[in-house]
């Protein structure tokens, strides 16, 4: 003998196993950018507003940030007129923001970051005769040994050996700050003010360890360092 089940049961079943797949999270990707000069947005703010994790754009608008369909997410940035949207599947997402109203005219967002601003340093280095750094290969004092000579005993060959050692540790260090920042750290705890300070002084992670993390690393750092920091203050009172 047959059993055959009601239409309404099979589509509430449906409707049940469609809600657990939908409610796992993944991983979704996106691009911020600007809406009329589709300028890409670094350091917007986006946030899960499930889950209240975050995460920053890096420099290129680029994020990636844990999701699941039906979430909410919301981006913020100081100019820009705050933006939310709705994760509907797992596709990339394109978000464009709109310049705020209230801005004024005559201000005007450079989008040279500091990797670019070391980069024009070492042009003019260059533009002085000062190659590769201050350092003279073997090949080029060679054939160039006027600038060999100079590259040893000149003072500003020495000034840019110095300004290369100073650039390197600048861009490690800048890696770090897209996504070891007040605006991630706020999102994902909740230390503000001096004691904020005091935590990225006292636990920024080191270059060696944090080169290879990605944004989840990042908050996975932030979040078990953040409660020893606390656990920490709370011993010292």
């Amino acid at each position: 003998m047959k059993v055959r089940l009601p239409f309404i049961t099979i589509l509430l079943c449906l409707i049940t196993i469609s809600s657990i797949v939908n409610a796992q999270d993944f991983i979704v990707k996106g691009v911020v950018l600007e809406k009329g000069s589709n300028v890409r947005v670094a350091l917007a703010s986006i946030t899960n507003l499930r889950t209240k994790t975050g995460v920053t754009s890096n420099d290129l608008g680029m994020f990636q940030l844990k999701a699941a369909i039906g979430d909410t997410l919301q981006i913020g940035k100081t100019y820009l007129n705050d933006q939310r949207i709705l994760v509907l599947g797992r596709q990339d997402i394109l978000i464009y923001m709109i310049r705020g109203s209230t801005t004024l005219n005559e201000v005007t967002i450079l989008g040279s970051t500091k990797k670019q601003d070391l980069a024009d340093i070492k042009r003019d280095f260059q533009s002085k005769g000062v190659f590769n750094g201050g350092k003279s290969s073997f090949l080029s004092a060679v054939f160039n040994p006027i600038n060999g000579l100079y590259n040893l005993i000149g003072k500003d060959p020495k000034n840019a050996r110095r300004f290369s050692r100073y650039a390197d540790n600048e861009i490690k260090q800048s890696q770090i700050d897209v996504y070891f920042n007040p605006s991630i750290i706020k999102n994902n705890t909740e230390l503000r003010g001096d004691t904020l300070e005091k935590y990225m002084i006292d636990y920024r992670p080191e270059f060696q360890k944090a080169q290879y993390w990605n944004s989840y690393d990042y908050i996975k750092y932030i979040k078990e360092s953040s409660k020893k920091f606390i656990d920490t203050l709370g011993k010292g009172k």
